[in-house]
C-alpha cells in the first residue's frame, strides 16, 4: 500500500479544502492527468494503480491526525469535524489507456470539489511509485544518498549561505514513499535549520517538521466559473482567500494568468494586505526584480515581503537566487523532483490539472506555455483577450 495516510498529501490541499467547505460546497469540477515524457508506456501499469487507487479510498483520518490538523491555527474546527467523517470516494475517478494507444493512461477526476480536491497528489504519488518500482526493481539507492549528500554539503558548508533555507515539495513527483522518508530525515539532520519544512503533513507530523504551503494553481483557475465575472476572478480568489484566513496563509500564486495579468489585480491593497508571492513559471531573477519594482511603486517596503521561488529548482538555482535577492526582500525556496526523486532514473514529469468547474473550462496562461493545459481551445482565446495576455502565453 502506498498511501497509508491521508495527510500524506501537500498542506495547501487541506488550505483550499476549508476554503471550498465555507465558500463553495457545491461546485462541480473536472481534473485530467498528463505526462510530459514523451514515449512512457503506463498503461501495463493500470491494474496496480486502480488497485493502489481502492487502497487510497480506504482510508479515513484517525483521530491522533484529526488532532494534529485541530492544532494548526489557520484550520478550523468545522473543516476539522468534517475531515472526521471524510473518505475519498473512487466512483470519482476513471483510469483507462489513452485512445491513441500509444501505451500513455487517461485519468479523469469528475465530482464535487470538495471530495475530489485530495485525489490529485496521492494519485501522482501512487503513478510514480507504480512507475518506478515496476521499471527500476531493485534500484540500487547509493547513487542517490551521494547526490543527496553533495547537495546538503554544497548549502550546508558555502560559507555566507547560512541564512538560505529550503523546503521539500516533492510529495507529487518522489520516487518512492520510503525513499522520500530518507530524504527527508537526511535534510532534517545534515542541514538543520537551513531546512525549513516541508509540503507534505504526513512527514511535518512524523518527523517533527514545520508543513508548508498556502494555495495552488486550481484555486485561481476555479473562479474562472466561481467568480463574479471573469475579468475579475483573481481579484475575486484572492479576496475570498483573505476573507477566510484574515491575514494568514498570505502567500499569493503569481502565475495563472501570466505576471503582467497578476501585477495588474495584485494593487496596493494585496501588496499591503498579503505575506509575500510565488514564483512558478517563466524567467525568476526576471520576476522577482519585477515583485520588487512593483512593491517599491505600491509604497510597500519589498524587505518586508516574501518572494517564493518554486519553479523546478535545484540547489545551485536556489543559491544563485538567494544571492541575486538576499537583503532585498525575504526570500523561501521550495525544491520539488530534484530532492524526492532524483536517485538515477529519469524522473517521471506528471501533472493532474483542473480543466473544468460547474460545467465550464478553465486554464492557467502561465509565463511557460508548456505547463498550459486546457481542452477548449476557444475560450483560451477568450482568456488571453479578457486578460490582455499575448498569443504566444497559451
Amino acid at each position: 500500500m502506498i498511501i497509508e495516510s491521508l495527510l500524506d498529501t501537500d498542506l495547501y490541499k487541506f488550505s483550499m479544502m476549508q476554503v471550498v467547505l465555507h465558500h463553495y460546497p457545491a461546485a462541480h469540477v473536472e481534473y485530467r492527468f498528463k505526462c510530459r515524457n514523451p514515449g512512457i508506456e503506463l498503461v501495463p501499469y493500470i491494474d496496480e494503480i486502480r488497485a493502489e487507487l481502492a487502497a487510497l479510498c480506504s482510508l479515513r483520518f484517525t483521530t491522533d491526525e484529526l488532532d494534529y490538523l485541530r492544532e494548526m491555527r489557520f484550520i478550523k474546527s468545522d473543516f476539522v469535524d468534517f475531515l472526521g467523517l471524510f473518505q475519498l470516494n473512487a466512483k470519482y475517478v476513471t483510469i483507462e489507456p489513452a485512445e491513441a494507444g500509444n501505451g500513455e493512461i487517461e485519468i479523469r477526476i469528475v465530482g464535487p470539489w470538495l471530495h475530489t480536491i485530495l485525489f490529485e497528489v496521492p494519485l501522482l504519488a501512487i503513478v510514480n511509485e507504480v512507475y518506478f518500482r515496476n521499471t527500476q526493481p531493485g534500484l540500487d539507492l547509493a547513487e542517490g544518498r551521494r547526490r543527496l549528500q553533495a547537495k546538503i554539503a554544497l548549502l550546508h558548508e558555502t560559507p555566507d549561505y547560512e541564512h538560505c533555507r529550503i523546503a521539500d515539495y516533492g510529495t507529487r513527483r518522489r520516487f518512492s514513499r520510503v525513499w522520500h522518508e530518507e530524504v527527508l530525515t537526511t535534510l532534517r539532520d545534515g542541514l538543520d535549520k537551513q531546512l525549513a519544512g516541508t509540503s507534505n503533513v504526513w512527514f511535518a507530523r512524523r518527523l517533527g517538521l514545520v508543513p508548508l504551503g498556502t494555495l495552488a494553481h486550481e484555486y485561481l483557475q476555479a473562479h474562472q466559473a466561481l467568480g463574479p465575472r471573469l475579468r475579475d476572478s483573481q481579484v475575486s480568489a484572492l479576496e475570498t482567500w483573505a476573507m477566510e484566513y484574515r491575514g494568514d496563509l498570505g502567500i499569493a500564486l503569481s502565475d495563472v494568468y501570466g505576471l503582467e495579468a497578476f501585477l495588474r489585480d495584485f494593487d496596493m491593497y494585496f501588496c499591503k494586505l498579503f505575506d509575500g508571492a510565488r514564483h512558478d513559471s517563466g524567467d525568476p531573477f526576471d520576476w522577482g526584480e519585477r515583485m520588487i519594482a512593483h512593491y517599491r511603486a505600491n509604497r510597500v517596503d519589498p524587505r518586508t515581503k516574501v518572494l517564493v521561488f518554486s519553479d523546478g529548482l535545484d540547489i545551485p538555482k536556489v543559491m544563485q537566487l538567494y544571492e541575486h535577492f538576499r537583503g532585498r526582500c525575504l526570500l523561501a525556496f521550495g525544491v520539488g523532483t530534484n530532492l524526492s526523486n532524483d536517485v538515477g532514473p529519469e524522473p517521471l514529469n506528471i501533472v493532474i490539472k483542473m480543466i473544468r468547474c460547474n460545467g465550464q473550462p478553465v486554464a492557467k496562461l502561465s509565463d511557460s506555455p508548456g505547463k498550459n493545459m486546457c481542452e477548449d481551445k476557444a475560450y483560451v482565446a477568450y482568456l488571453r483577450q479578457v486578460f490582455e495576455i499575448p498569443a504566444e502565453q497559451g
